[in-house]
């Protein structure tokens, strides 16, 4: 799969728009301190803020509170690095569908959960590959 700019836009598309300028300082120097240098998007995303980017050559985002907790990151990735027993399940569950996006998610404790998008919807999974929920993308 070609990680392309529809990745930005897709992850983009879930949230409200917002000027920088709109977005609260903390949320702004969490971003600023984590990923310095970086340009990107923001969007409120409930009651988180968003912030879509580059990093090198990977499309990501970041969930940021008001407080400049940084939520989760998401990193787009190339479906062939979910891990096997995603790729299994989505075989199976999912049969002749195309995964359209993969993600890997990594949450402010440590945890990982990755996500296959198929017919938009978000298919999310552990760090060992096990099924936990669908969701509309």
């Amino acid at each position: 799969m070609m990680i392309t700019a529809t990745t930005l836009v897709a992850l983009a598309a879930c949230g409200q728009k917002l000027k920088e300028s709109q977005v609260p300082a903390a949320a702004k120097a969490a971003f600023e301190k984590k990923y310095p240098g970086l340009k990107g998007s923001w969007e409120k995303e409930g009651t988180n803020y968003e912030v879509n980017f580059k990093q090198g050559a990977s499309p990501m985002s970041a969930v940021i509170d008001n407080n400049g907790t940084i939520v989760e990151t998401e990193t787009s990735i190339h479906v062939s690095d979910l891990p096997k027993a995603v790729r299994d399940y989505m075989k199976k569950h999912y049969a002749g569908t195309k995964i359209k996006e993969a993600a890997k998610i990594v949450k402010s404790n440590g945890d990982v959960n990755y996500e296959a998008e198929v017919n938009h919807k978000d298919v999310i999974f552990d760090a060992n590959g096990k099924f936990i929920r669908e969701a509309k993308d």
